[in-house]
């Protein structure tokens, strides 16, 4: 992908930056307990246990240039905080349903008893393992060197940059 755009006179050119990262930091301090390379459509999943219902649940995000795209939840039952009047579609696996929601920066407090897991691709790794000494962690793509070039362009030709 080939970004341009002109700024006052002057066009910018960025390509896509192939050393995106999926970061996972502490929340208050911004230090990075954890990174790992991905490509835009990596699949990263936060897993867990439902607190009231014990049944498993995931949510699927995709990597979307400099941010997360949700694109379904994945769950056995229904329960506080999950979707009750969503499209769900009942699968072999319990229940699913499509999102299509981006965000910049997905918050989460990993506690024991829910067992937060980030599933990057095919690696698994342990969120509360990670940030036993933390409140919350904040998870989102480090894009590199291009993403803070790209994000100048669009905002200075107009291009929405809000979390939606």
């Amino acid at each position: 992908m080939l970004v341009a755009g002109s700024v006052v006179g002057t066009t910018a050119y960025a390509t896509e930056s192939t050393d995106r990262t999926v970061v996972v930091a502490d929340a208050d301090s911004g230090e990075r307990l954890l990174e790992v390379p991905v490509e835009n459509g990596t699949e990263v999943t936060l897993s867990y246990t439902h607190s009231v219902e014990k049944t498993p649940v995931k949510d699927v995000y995709v990597v979307d240039g400099d941010r997360l795209r949700m694109v379904r939840m994945e769950f056995n039952s229904y329960g506080a905080g999950l979707p009750a009047r969503a499209d769900v579609e009942q699968t072999g696996d319990g229940l699913v349903t499509r999102v299509d929601k981006p965000t910049e920066r997905l918050y989460v407090a990993p506690r024991p008893v829910p067992g937060h897991e980030l599933v990057v691709g095919d690696d698994r790794y342990d969120l509360v393992a990670l940030g036993d000494d933390v409140d919350s962690v904040a998870i989102f793509v480090d894009g590199g060197l291009f993403d803070g070039i790209v994000t100048e362009v669009r905002t200075a030709v107009g291009g929405d940059e809000t979390n939606q």
